[in-house]
């Protein structure tokens, strides 16, 4: 029973997310050998305002 979890910045529609969904589910089934009833993804949205990298805030 893979989960996957993703974590982006917040701002991706719906559709880019069925998307995805859709797609890593495909990749799990054909790599893992399991059906996709078994693939759970989450996925973790952040805003820019809580991440940081090389001393600065992504909204910077």
């Amino acid at each position: 029973m893979p989960t996957i979890i993703v974590e982006a910045d917040e701002g991706r529609t719906i559709e880019q997310k069925r998307g995805l969904v859709k797609e890593i589910t495909e990749a799990v089934c054909r790599n893992f050998h399991v059906e996709p009833q078994s693939v759970t993804i989450l996925i973790h949205e952040q805003k820019k305002e809580n991440r940081g990298k090389a001393g600065k805030l992504a909204i910077d």
